[in-house]
């Protein structure tokens, strides 16, 4: 098969179009044939993270382009799968408008209940339903349904901590508040200063990770985004090291030419120069593949 691109249609058809012609072994592009769900899955992930770099940038062209990205994502994967007979892309989009409407009898039904005209209701709705759902398919698993049913294990470790955490509050496995998490934090941090100074690298591993996950734990606690802090000290650090760089730059130094003790009285100016009226940590420069 052969020829121009398809031009029947538009939108959403002759994207698939496109994406069907890719995958055709007689004259496809070799590279699209010889991807498969496993090898496709990194790109979905990398796309879902540049659309929301477009977000917190504020771009809207780059959204439009990002979010074209991630749709081809989704119509790769359905491709493959009408390709081996597990579904098609119709019934992808079917599925998910069916659960919409079944999440939202508020809207579709005849739900005349709080949530119609309250979104921390709705919220509360919507979670219910989901744990519904969650427990239906564990039954028909033939297992016992657990709270911690649905958190993906290919989350980010920082994302699925949080998640972890909010399931396991939800059927009252929290603490209070906040001032048992910070001694939490503080027993973590001693408990690897213990295993550092042993030198036990399992150990060192184990309790690194228990601290992290008390950290995450804190945020939550007080209400602070873990993944959006962490982004903000990766902005923070990335500019004062590139104002360290810049000031040896300007004197004819790289990093190598100076010791410890200069380059940390370059941090300390990197940190006075951001000192002003608006203090924001600047956004982490895009970087190119």
């Amino acid at each position: 098969m052969s020829g121009g691109p398809p031009d029947a249609g538009s939108g959403i058809a002759r994207l698939l179009k496109v994406m069907a012609r890719l995958r055709d072994p007689a004259g496809g592009c070799p590279w699209d044939l010889e991807q498969s769900f496993e090898t496709i899955a990194p790109y979905t992930i990398e796309e879902a993270y540049e659309v929301a770099e477009a977000i917190r940038l504020g771009d809207r062209a780059a959204l439009r382009d990002e979010l074209g990205d991630l749709l081809l994502q989704v119509v790769f994967h359905a491709q493959m799968a009408r390709e081996d007979g597990s579904f098609d892309f119709d019934e992808v989009a079917d599925g998910i408008a069916d659960k919409m409407i079944r999440r939202h009898p508020n809207v579709f039904g005849d739900d005349d209940s709080e949530a119609r005209n309250s979104a921390p209701a709705q919220m509360r709705a919507w979670e219910a339903q989901k744990a519904a759902e969650r427990d239906a398919r564990a039954q028909a698993e033939g297992r016992t349904p657990s709270a911690l049913d649905g958190v993906a294990l290919a989350l980010p470790a920082l994302l699925r901590a949080e998640k972890l955490q909010k399931r396991a509050a939800r059927v009252g496995f929290d603490w209070p508040e906040a001032a048992p998490v910070f001694d939490k934090v503080l027993e973590e941090v001693a408990e690897l200063r213990e295993a550092a100074a042993e030198r036990d690298s399992a150990t060192m591993t184990a309790e690194l990770g228990d601290l992290l996950f008390a950290c995450v734990n804190l945020a939550r606690h007080l209400g602070v985004d873990p993944e959006g802090a962490l982004r903000g000290a990766n902005a923070m650090f990335t500019a004062r090291f590139r104002h360290i760089e810049a000031a040896l730059a300007a004197s004819g130094r790289t990093a190598d030419d100076v010791g410890l003790a200069e380059l940390d009285r370059l941090w300390e100016d990197a940190k006075r120069a951001e000192r002003g009226p608006a203090r924001k940590p600047p956004p982490d420069p895009v970087q190119g593949d």
